[in-house]
């Protein structure tokens, strides 16, 4: 049996948070010199992650005691660090604010931000008075909603098809195809925000599950099915349509996750992902509205933008993010 534990996921989801970085630097900064940074594949990236939980959340899951358990070890991983940022923006970019701050913390628009980002709605609330031209604060937050979905939708998964039933790779598969429809459906009528919510995302959850189910298998054929994915992941691109891609991406993020050994103790430095995929949005937001992009070197204001936010990252793990787990 092959060593599950021995992979570069840490490595790899740094990888893809600062993918995620550089394409919203771009897009955030308003700076020419950095626009060509817009063509990072964030959505890529983003759906990366999506595999990814859906191969850990599923091992996480199924090797719990209990759903307690499972539930308890999920929400401890993200809502503190979670909380911690939506009540930092908060509070700490009345600084940047076109608002006294008397003025700030007086307008019911600051706790309507913190009722609805708590609950993960952040669509309902995204901005706050006179911030970043009353913008999107965090435009990155939308896929930790989705996350959290995804953490109560599995339980459900698993009572359709039990922890052990011989069924359960064709049912994964049926769920997965009809993700599929709901996604097309949606994206076909221009409703794309909508068809990126559950059950939509689901079929890229779905292949990291099937993957760990099935890992042994996987591994014996990684390679095979690594070139077999690059060649196909671009017929939803030539047909506009996602029907292989979301389980291409699947084969093609766990088969760097497991191949790239040299990679593989990464995590000893510490799982800071998360920190700096949650505070990196604000950071550059500030960085603009300071206008440290537009009158200094923007590739020296680049440099000390990602230094800031991979400290951040650092920190958020060390001093609190590690706390509760």
């Amino acid at each position: 049996m092959s060593d599950i534990t021995k992979n570069n996921f840490d490595f790899l989801r740094v990888l893809l948070a600062f993918i995620v970085f550089l394409g919203h630097l771009g897009t955030l900064s308003n700076s020419e010199e950095l626009r060509f940074l817009k063509h990072s594949p964030i959505e890529i990236a983003v759906f990366g992650f999506f595999v990814i939980s859906g191969f850990l959340i599923a091992r996480s899951y199924e090797r719990s005691s209990s759903l307690k358990s499972y539930l308890s070890k999920r929400i401890r991983r993200i809502v503190p660090a979670y909380l911690l940022v939506v009540f930092l923006c908060a509070i700490l970019l009345s600084l940047v604010s076109t608002y006294s701050i008397k003025d700030y913390f007086s307008n019911p628009e600051v706790y309507k931000y913190l009722f609805w980002n708590s609950l993960f709605l952040n669509f309902k609330a995204p901005w706050l008075p006179g911030v970043f031209g009353n913008q999107a604060v965090n435009g990155a937050l939308w896929t930790l909603k989705i996350e959290m979905s995804y953490y109560f939708c599995l339980p459900l998964l698993f009572l359709l098809f039990g922890k052990s039933n011989k069924y359960r790779n064709i049912s994964l598969i049926i769920v997965y195809f009809l993700s599929l429809v709901y996604l097309n459906y949606f994206e076909s009528i221009h409703k794309i925000s909508v068809a990126k919510q559950l059950p939509g995302t689901l079929s890229y959850f779905i292949p990291g599950m099937l993957i760990y189910f099935n890992f042994d298998l996987f591994i014996k054929n990684k390679n095979t099915l690594f070139i077999i994915a690059i060649l196909t992941v671009w017929f939803d691109l030539i047909f506009n349509i996602i029907l292989f891609s979301p389980a291409m991406i699947g084969i093609i993020v766990l088969y760097i996750a497991y191949s790239l050994t040299f990679l593989n103790d990464f995590g000893k430095y510490g799982d800071f992902t998360y920190g700096i995929y949650i505070f990196h949005f604000p950071i550059i937001r500030v960085f603009t509205t300071l206008g440290l992009f537009r009158d200094y070197n923007p590739y020296l204001m680049a440099f000390i933008c990602m230094i800031l936010v991979v400290s951040v990252g650092i920190c958020s793990w060390h001093f609190y993010e590690k706390k509760f787990l």
